[in-house]
């Protein structure tokens, strides 16, 4: 490009800079034990086949962070690939007639070009499709290993089934009861499944969730949740005239003596039976199809109005022998606990409601302290802390005690015993669809079921195949697919034909990333222990449950198995917000998403990074604003307009600073520092990149105001020359392209990605004098004019010889006088 910097030709600079650094593999890293390693990562993108606008914010922060390391003399990891198998790709495939390897592989070569024209520094080399058998033959080794260790099992159960996707869901991929992909309510279904034992890590992931101060307290919250870990007793009540016995789980087992009832969910299977024959039998079933039906109509997160029916059936209570009408209740779902809720509505809220409607006792056993509870006059259920009544042997008891007393006492009697219980449930990996990694697991009559040997793998997805308009898998019925022989007899055997859940290939991605060259196992050690864990790891926070829960059980399995060396996969986590536009998530159903290259190509990539940048804090959504993106060109335009004016002085200006400064000199040079001292401060601790970029602002307005023309006094040249590159380098990882070009035509030997971050001179950063506010009685009755750091002697003498200030002391005694360095004396009269 020509040094006619009259126009910004954002087009042709970061053409330029873009193929310079992509020829030179400008950011290529290598393990370097003598340097300090910092790996940055973003989640990595579903291949869809364009970017948008939040994905541009995700990506940007991400570079800004590896830029600034870099510059900060940190070896930087910064990796790029696709979470390439899934649903929406055999979607799209189907409604576009295609198979869905042409159109993944068609949409990450159109995706990765728009990542390049973004100039984000991904190491390229590292690049990985999960999709290939280069890197799911390795996840297929994994699975051998759990099997091997008792944490993958396959088991007949009631999954969670989506009949648009056609595939079953995890208790993870279900939200207030709907499909995470397509919102539909999903129904369950029996069948068999492969699962995962993530519940064996939940109380090591659980403690975890405290040695994560890298972590967004919102995020831990909502782990530790899920987990749900309980501390309490499961006790038996038998079913009159039965052999069965129901099963409860309680964190209140002080409450016993005043269970009235039993609610079921109307899944359990004692609903049916207990009714079967009875004068309810109509009654339960009526019930429980319209539940089921009602579920289907709630909205996410919407509760239904308490419902219930007696099924005919009693159970006993353990301790007193009290028969309790066993109730089917709408607001007592089957995957928590037992499906059974012994029911104390003296004393829990639900209970309270559904004993107030249905007319059933409601008898109160925790007394708070000095007060009276009577069914009579309870308004609500006293769920707190008191001493028991009416409770036998244990009345008198605090509820603590009480709680360990009962329990002891169930266990001696063998109808209890203390337990643990957490929400948490296995993971179920089993999908019913095409594109996905094949469970690497044979069927046979004789031999029952066995793993394919790892000499095997990988057990590839064939691609000639014919995708179903129903959604329905090919696999089921592709005979050359299914048919093998058993590696134990060497008999006729059929291959598995579920896939892995996706999730599977995005819980241990990272660390491929840092071997990716290693082709004798899934994991280099050498590699992934020097690069891992991800130093910075940065995304949406609806990834909270699903992809960063299971990334943090699979590190510790493959810890456990010896293929990695730490605990947790990610040290510090940063959830940015979403792009808004019109009060609404940037959405192609809501019709208000903004193409990023058609920005691109009006304003060009800086200017969309910079808007991205400034528009919002990262944690925080972002509200687009189309005259921000304009605002954002024009200050990049002016930068460049400045270079331009000044190019010559620029060229010529010696480095040295001047022996003398006037005072135009000093507060240059002051806001110079001042600025690399914000910005870096900015960048290090937050990631408030919207105020380092407003400082940066700041300076350039400084800058232009002290050169101008009609200005009394201009600064020196080499102090411009200071600021211009202050300016150039502070937004380098921002906004690479164009000062990289500035920097280079105001004729440095060394690219700008080479320079070290600029260090500030504290004592050039110092304000020649501060404001000190003074006090009287609390209101601020005059102001001193100081140098920083001036001594609190000097200051309350200053403050008490203030004319003003002496007016309204007066002929008052001085009780004391308060003195805050460089910000407050207050005297107290």
């Amino acid at each position: 490009m020509s040094n006619n910097l009259s126009r910004y030709d954002f087009a042709a600079i970061e053409e330029k800079w873009r193929t310079r650094w992509l020829t030179a593999k400008t950011w290529k890293v290598t393990v370097d034990p003598n340097r300090q390693k910092y790996y940055v990562l973003e989640m990595f993108p579903y291949p869809s086949g364009r970017i948008h606008m939040g994905h541009v914010r995700n990506y940007t922060i991400g570079d800004v962070v590896a830029r600034y390391r870099r510059m900060r003399g940190d070896n930087v990891i910064h990796p790029m690939g696709w979470d390439a198998f899934g649903l929406p790709a055999e979607n799209a495939a189907i409604k576009n007639d295609t198979h869905p390897a042409k159109w993944t592989f068609e949409n990450i070569d159109y995706m990765r070009g728009q990542l390049q024209r973004l100039g984000l520094s991904y190491d390229w080399d590292r690049e990985l499709a999960t999709c290939k058998t280069d890197y799911y033959r390795w996840e297929q080794l994994f699975f051998l290993k759990m099997y091997e260790k008792g944490l993958a099992y396959r088991k007949k159960t009631t999954v969670n089934w989506c009949e648009p996707c056609q595939t079953v869901l995890a208790n993870e991929q279900v939200i207030n009861g709907t499909c995470w992909r397509c919102d539909t309510l999903v129904t369950p279904r029996e069948m068999q499944g492969w699962f995962l034992k993530i519940t064996a890590y939940a109380e090591e992931l659980l403690a975890g969730c405290d040695q994560l101060p890298g972590w967004p307290e919102k995020v831990l919250t909502m782990q530790r949740n899920w987990i749900g870990k309980s501390l309490g007793a499961e006790i038996e009540f038998p079913v009159e005239g039965r052999a069965d016995k129901l099963t409860i789980f309680t964190t209140r087992p002080d409450t016993i003596f005043g269970a009235t009832f039993m609610s079921l969910a109307p899944e359990h299977p004692l609903v049916t039976q207990l009714s079967r024959g009875t004068e309810q039998e109509a009654a339960v079933a009526d019930f429980v199809k319209r539940t089921v039906a009602a579920r289907r109509r709630l909205k996410p997160g919407e509760e239904p109005e308490k419902e219930g029916v007696f099924t005919g059936g009693y159970c006993l209570n353990p301790f007193t022998g009290t028969r309790l009408p066993i109730y089917a209740a709408n607001f007592v779902l089957m995957e928590y606990g037992t499906g059974a809720v012994m029911a104390v509505p003296a004393h829990d809220q639900r209970d309270f409601e559904f004993a107030t409607l249905y007319r059933l006792p409601i008898v109160p056993v925790v007394l708070p302290e000095g007060a009276e509870l009577t069914a009579e006059t309870m308004t609500q259920a006293h769920e707190g802390p008191g001493n028991l009544s009416d409770s036998g042997e244990f009345t008198g008891l605090d509820w603590e005690e009480a709680k360990a007393a009962i329990t002891r006492r169930a266990e001696e009697q063998g109808f209890g015993r203390a337990r643990t219980t957490y929400r948490l449930r296995d993971w179920g990996i089993s999908r019913q669809r095409y594109w996905g990694t094949p469970i690497p697991v044979i069927h046979c009559q004789k031999c029952g079921i066995q793993p394919v040997p790892e000499a095997d793998l990988p057990v590839e997805l064939p691609t000639d195949v014919k995708i179903d308009k129903s959604g329905k898998s090919p696999l089921h019925t592709l005979e050359s697919f299914i048919r093998t022989t058993c590696p134990a007899c060497g008999g006729p055997a059929r291959r598995e034909t579920d896939t892995f859940d996706t999730f599977m290939e995005s819980s241990w991605y990272f660390a491929r990333y840092a071997c990716p060259d290693f082709h004798d196992g899934p994991l280099g050690r050498d590699q992934v222990d020097y690069w891992l864990p991800v130093d910075q790891y940065i995304g949406g926070v609806e990834h909270a449950i699903l992809h960063l829960l299971y990334s943090r059980f699979f590190t510790r399995v493959l810890r456990d198995l010896g293929y990695l060396g730490i605990d947790e996969p990610f040290t510090n986590l940063l959830t940015q917000g979403m792009v808004i536009k019109d009060g609404s998530k940037m959405s192609k159903s809501k019709g208000n998403v903004v193409d990023p290259s058609e920005l691109i190509a009006r304003f060009g990539a800086d200017t969309v990074r910079l808007f991205s940048l400034f528009a919002a804090p990262p944690e925080r959504d972002l509200e687009w604003n189309d005259q921000g993106v304009e605002g954002a060109f024009r200050f990049l335009s002016r930068i460049q307009r400045f270079v331009g004016d000044h190019l010559e002085l620029l060229r010529r200006a010696d480095d040295a600073l001047p022996a003398t400064l006037s005072e135009t000199d000093r507060a240059l040079h002051r806001k110079t520092h001042q600025t690399i001292r914000k910005v870096g401060r900015d960048l290090e601790s937050d990631f408030h990149f919207n105020t380092a970029i407003s400082a940066v602002m700041e300076l350039t307005n400084t800058l232009f105001a002290l050169t101008a023309p009609e200005s009394k006094e201009t600064p020196q040249p080499p102090l411009v020359r200071r600021a211009v590159e202050a300016i150039l380098t502070l937004l380098f990882p921002m906004v690479p392209h164009l000062t990289a070009e500035l920097w280079e035509v105001t004729g440095h030997d060394r690219e700008l990605d080479a320079i070290p971050w600029p260090e500030y001179d504290p004592e050039a950063a110092k304000d020649e004098e501060i404001t000190v506010v003074i006090q009287v009685k609390g209101k601020v009755r005059g102001r001193l004019q100081v140098a920083p750091g001036t001594a609190e002697d000097e200051l309350r003498q200053l403050a008490l010889a203030d004319d003003k200030v002496k007016g309204f002391i007066g002929e008052a005694p001085i009780r004391k006088v308060i003195v805050v360095p460089d910000k407050l004396v207050n005297i107290v009269i």
